[in-house]
């Protein structure tokens, strides 16, 4: 977790990425060693990113637990190239 946290927040760094929402998703929480959504959120560092939008979803392909809402925010923010 902590290389993940580092580069998470390099790539945040970006200019380029400046202001780009943030989907961060914890999967495979069918399992029982998964960490929570909270320990997910703390340990990524999620709280101190305030230039954007962030959403984080804890998600099991294994039982489509809210793969739904995944799409749903994908859809909501898909941008179309003309």
């Amino acid at each position: 977790m902590p290389i993940s946290k580092s580069e998470l927040h390099d790539l945040l760094n970006k200019p380029s990425l400046h202001g780009i929402p943030l989907l961060v998703l914890g999967n495979k929480i069918d399992k029982p060693e998964a960490l929570s959504k909270q320990a997910l959120q703390d340990q990524m560092g999620l709280e101190s990113i305030t230039d954007r939008e962030v959403c984080c979803y804890m998600v099991s392909c294994k039982n489509s637990t809210n793969i739904d809402v995944v799409i749903d925010w994908l859809v909501k923010h898909s941008k179309t190239k003309s």
